[in-house]
């Protein structure tokens, strides 16, 4: 297992959910493990629909797990450190971690039309498309295409963080 970490980072519709799902089919599409993880600031995920067993139990304030042939979801009524999420999902090869800013994680910035300056100080490289003038990058910052996705997989296997030996 490779067992591989890295970030991602950026402004709302930037392109961030779209980058990392097609990282991740092409990952499981080449027989590797990905593991994915969102931050979710304003807590406004929904996991279950109201009036559905699940959603009452969770509603008690219980942590719950629900259990089918093809799936588990665990609704944990407080929050994990990054290093119970890793032990939670066991082995794996790829972890691919949405928002989270203050993990210690090698962290892409995704940039689509200007370049939010707030995301620049967290971030390692940049992942830019053609909307980005490029002359207005400081020379600090590397770029990614955001549209080739084996250039970021090479990028995230020579810089990603190993977690696990």
């Amino acid at each position: 297992m490779k067992n591989i970490a890295v970030a991602f980072t950026g402004p709302s519709n930037s392109g961030k959910t779209t980058l990392i799902v097609e990282l991740s089919k092409i990952l499981q599409d080449n027989g590797y493990k990905v593991v994915i993880v969102k931050h979710d600031p304003k807590d406004k995920a929904m996991f279950d629909k109201e009036g559905k067993d699940s959603y009452k139990f969770s509603q008690t304030g219980a942590d719950v797990a629900v259990v089918s042939p093809n799936k588990t979801t665990l609704l944990k009524q407080t929050t994990s450190s990054i290093e119970n999420i890793v032990e939670m999902f066991g082995e794996f090869d790829y972890l691919l971690v949405e928002g989270l800013k203050t993990l210690p994680l090698p962290r892409i910035a995704i940039f689509r039309g200007n370049i939010n300056e707030d995301y620049l100080e967290v971030t390692d490289i940049l992942a830019i498309d053609d909307t980005i003038d490029k002359t207005n990058i400081s020379k600090k910052y590397s770029c990614l295409d955001l549209n080739n996705y084996n250039q970021i997989i090479e990028w995230i296997n020579k810089n990603g963080k190993k977690l696990r030996k």
